[in-house]
């Protein structure tokens, strides 16, 4: 347990940050779960939208500083290399 008044204030910020951090990283998380479901199915027009949503959110998420901009942009290249890929095959 924290002694210092300045220490107190600092948990109580971290908790405030942590929570506030979890959400954005969960609607990170179910977006690009819902892309990658999307791209596994056949409509290409549904699966656009799910990826755009999901790289939205972790451009977002890396704004925030949730996940590093790096970790972004690969998970990102990731979906985006799927989309391609379902929309050269159709």
């Amino acid at each position: 347990m924290a002694n210092l008044k300045s220490q107190i204030k600092r948990n109580r910020q971290n908790e405030k940050r942590r929570l506030r951090n979890r959400v954005h990283r969960g609607t990170a998380r179910v977006a690009i779960k819902n892309a990658r479901l999307a791209l596994e199915g056949e409509n290409i027009e549904e699966a656009r939208a799910a990826t755009m949503e999901a790289v939205s959110k972790l451009d977002k998420a890396a704004q925030k500083g949730i996940f590093h901009k790096k970790n972004a942009a690969r998970r990102k290249g990731r979906l985006m290399k799927r989309l391609a890929k379902l929309e050269k095959e159709a």
